[in-house]
């Protein structure tokens, strides 16, 4: 007994030392101090008592269990009832603590309830995510939503659209889209860990026996080229952060256009695309980017080259694993040569063919006209294959069935042949055109495949390898609008010399752009990735890209 009252007395005197005076009653008179928050502590044999407000008595026992002495957490000694450190700030007494003690517990407070909301808000914009890819884009609940495979497709694509669509200037990411960009797409991605194979294996069982059982491994398309899109992406992201301190600068178009009419501006173009009048004008010095500037944009555009060209061979691969959709085989004509014309087929069909004489005998004078050829060529090409397909079929089942005459076997063969030398021919004249203008956007088949695909693997890689490819050209057409820039400013300034320092701008345009194939020559120190993109272009050909800026 003499030693619980000699304890509490000693306490009683630390308290004292710390807080106010007023925040206790007079020893003995068992008086309850202050409103409810308030309470009374007698001791054992109730000759004396003291008065603490909960909020005092919270924060001595978070300053003693610093102190290594007592703690908030367990159970006091006396059994004082402790009051919970959750409680709002404003529900403390002013006179509860020092103002250091008070500023800290707010501060840890604020602190909590800031990344409490912030994980709340991270929660609820999750759950709306993906309640609309479950919903398939219909919030309303209906059942007239897409399907997950194209809800997801347009997810990623309307991401990208949001984060990269207003990319005009070689500038940094914001830190708030990056991070976006990060967040959102590994919510989405998420989703191919769930897309799996079946594949055989051996068991061994503890008393030596085997059995063969099937284990789920993650598909091959996506464990392979997910990853390699993923190291694409990041590629491209660092590849912003380099342009922090640059030697060029942006101004807008009317500003460009008002120095060029002045009696100091400069006598060239303003723009390298003067239809693009949306975009800002990028402006040099007078005499013109340093060597060094110059060398480390020139190997910025080489890379990224590199990785618009392994992005759009994930994206032609994806793509020619899809199965063309009914609806598009039904719309199409049944005649390989009406889909063509007469012009076109007649080419293809003589005994002089060459693909050069056929590119140049085309009008390829507008994107309008080239997407039109192609779109004949890839449904021409899709209905000879077909027929070659369903007419082999149909002759080894009557074959089967009864024994052919020469004479019919004779004409099928020589139609089978004629039919596939022409396919191989239309296809040899689309993968020119191809890769003549990779600008080129999507072919009719290509959107078909993607708005009807059911396959959630092929669809993540396929808008996954369309967005980056989108984000690798418009990053390789800044790179242009500055090294063009350049390219005027050391003209304007001497043009003998600025001739023979560096590439001009129509060279690069002939090695680089629409009137070239795209990364002609390769870096010295490719990497396995680039290996890889390489061979799956030349077995499956350069996709174009979608439309840009």
């Amino acid at each position: 007994m003499d030693r619980s009252r000699s304890v509490e007395e000693d306490l009683v005197a630390r308290m004292r030392g710390m807080l106010p005076h007023s925040s206790f009653s007079d020893a003995g008179s068992g008086r309850v101090v202050g409103s409810d928050d308030r309470f009374e502590q007698r001791s054992v044999d109730g000759a004396s008592s003291s008065h603490f407000s909960i909020d005092e008595v919270d924060t001595y026992n978070g300053h003693a269990n610093e102190d290594g002495t007592s703690s908030s957490d367990g159970s006091s000694p006396l059994g004082w009832p402790l009051g919970r450190r959750e409680r709002s700030g404003s529900e403390a007494s002013p006179a509860a603590s020092g103002p250091k003690l008070q500023g800290y517990s707010s501060f840890m407070w604020e602190e909590k309830r800031e990344k409490r909301e912030t994980e709340l808000s991270e929660v609820e914009m999750m759950k709306e995510r993906f309640a609309k890819l479950l919903l398939g884009e219909d919030m309303s609940g209906g059942g007239k939503g897409v399907c997950t495979a194209l809800a997801i497709s347009n997810a990623i694509t309307n991401l990208s659209a949001s984060v990269f669509g207003e990319l005009w200037r070689l500038e940094p990411l914001a830190p708030e889209r990056r991070t976006m960009w990060r967040r959102e797409m590994e919510w989405l991605l998420c989703v191919s860990d769930h897309v799996v194979e079946l594949v055989p294996s051996w068991q061994t069982f503890p008393d030596g026996s085997s059995l063969e059982v099937m284990v789920s491994r993650p598909r091959t398309d996506l464990h392979v080229n997910l990853p390699a899109l993923r190291k694409l992406d990041a590629m491209l992201l660092d590849s912003l952060e380099n342009f922090q301190e640059t030697d060029f600068w942006y101004v807008d178009r009317g500003i460009a256009i008002a120095e060029k009419d002045g009696r100091n501006g400069n006598r060239h173009p303003v723009q390298r695309q003067e239809e693009k009048w949306w975009l800002p004008t990028p402006k040099v010095p007078s005499t013109g980017l340093s060597e060094e500037t110059r060398k480390k944009l020139q190997h910025q555009r080489e890379s990224t080259s590199q990785i618009l060209k392994a992005a759009m061979a994930i994206n032609g691969s994806t793509l020619a694993e899809m199965a063309a959709p009914e609806e598009y085989l039904d719309s199409l004509p049944k005649n390989g040569k009406t889909n063509l014309g007469t012009t076109m087929y007649t080419a293809l069909t003589s005994d002089n063919f060459s693909p050069e004489a056929v590119l140049s005998s085309l009008d390829l004078s507008t994107e309008h006209s080239t997407l039109d050829i192609a779109n004949r060529l890839e449904s021409a090409i899709l209905v000879w294959r077909r027929k070659i397909h369903h007419k082999s079929n149909l002759n080894l089942a009557n074959a089967k069935a009864h024994k052919s005459s020469w004479g019919l076997m004779k004409d099928f063969v020589g139609d089978e042949n004629k039919r596939e030398l022409i396919a191989d021919r239309a296809e040899t004249i689309l993968l020119m055109l191809k890769q003549r203008f990779p600008g080129l956007p999507q072919t009719a088949l290509d959107m078909h495949k993607i708005q009807y695909n059911k396959d959630v693997g092929q669809s993540i890689l396929e808008s996954y390898s369309r967005v980056l490819e989108s984000l690798a050209f418009n990053i390789l057409a800044r790179v242009d609008d500055v090294l063009y820039a350049d390219d005027q400013a050391r003209r304007h300034l001497s043009p003998a010399s600025a001739s023979g320092r560096q590439l001009s701008s129509t060279q690069r345009s002939e090695k680089f752009g629409k009137d070239g194939p795209v990364g002609k020559s390769l870096l010295k120190d490719n990497t396995k990735l680039w290996s890889y993109a390489s061979n799956l272009a030349e077995s499956n050909g350069l996709h174009s890209p979608p439309s840009r800026d």
